[in-house]
Parts: C-alpha cells; structure tokens; sequence
C-alpha cells in the first residue's frame, strides 16, 4: 500500500472516528489538525521518543493557556508508515490502530495522562 493510500484510508477513519464522539467532544476534536506523516522526523524524536512512535500530541493542551509563550500549535501527529508496520501491513488492523492512536493523542489534548488513557483502552 502506498503513503498516499494509507493517507486516505486514514484520513476516513479519523473522519469517522469524530464523528463518534458524543457532542460535548466533537467540536473540540474538529479543531485540531491531523498531520500525517510518513516517520517522525529527527526534530520530533529528540531524546525523548523512538523511531516506531505511532502518534503525538504537541501544543498546549485543551485549558491550558499559553501566555506568552510561543510553541507548536495544538495538533495531533499521526506516522502513518509506522502505524502501518505496527499493524503488520493489515488494512483493517491498520484501521484500528489508526482510530485507537488518534484517540490516544485526542485523549492527551483532553489532559488526560497515560493512566487515564490504559482506563479507557487508549494505551
């Protein structure tokens, strides 16, 4: 499957799975990005992440204020490539990661920390 398709399938998922949220969240989640990527970049990993990430949350997080202070913008990072070999090139296990690691990311725009997150089976 190429980048550009699992660009699509992933993009319809993401579409799908905001379109399941209870109202209170939707409108929240239909705000931020998703940018997919192939593989993280060497900016993103730094020290702190590996090279088989499946998704991040950067920006400030939903209440959070942000003052003077300039970042990224709040946007959920999905690598697409990795999530793919995650999924050990299955369309539909594919389409699962992509829908459980976009909540998982959503989750941490949420505040919610990774405890939060394994209550909800986003781990």
């Amino acid at each position: 499957m190429t980048l550009n398709d699992l660009r699509k399938i992933a993009a319809a998922e993401i579409s799908a799975t905001i379109a399941e949220l209870s109202p209170p969240l939707r409108p929240h989640a239909e705000r931020i990005p998703v940018l997919c990527h192939d593989h993280p970049s060497p900016e993103i990993l730094g020290a702190e992440f590996e090279p088989d990430i499946l998704g991040l949350f950067v920006g400030p997080a939903h209440g959070d204020s942000i003052g003077d202070e300039v970042g990224p913008p709040t946007q959920i990072l999905l690598f697409l490539s990795n999530l793919w070999d995650y999924a050990e090139h299955d369309r539909e296990t594919f389409l699962d990661e992509v829908h459980i690691t976009y909540l998982h990311e959503l989750g941490h725009y949420f505040g919610w920390d990774e405890d939060d997150l394994a209550e909800r089976d986003l781990d």
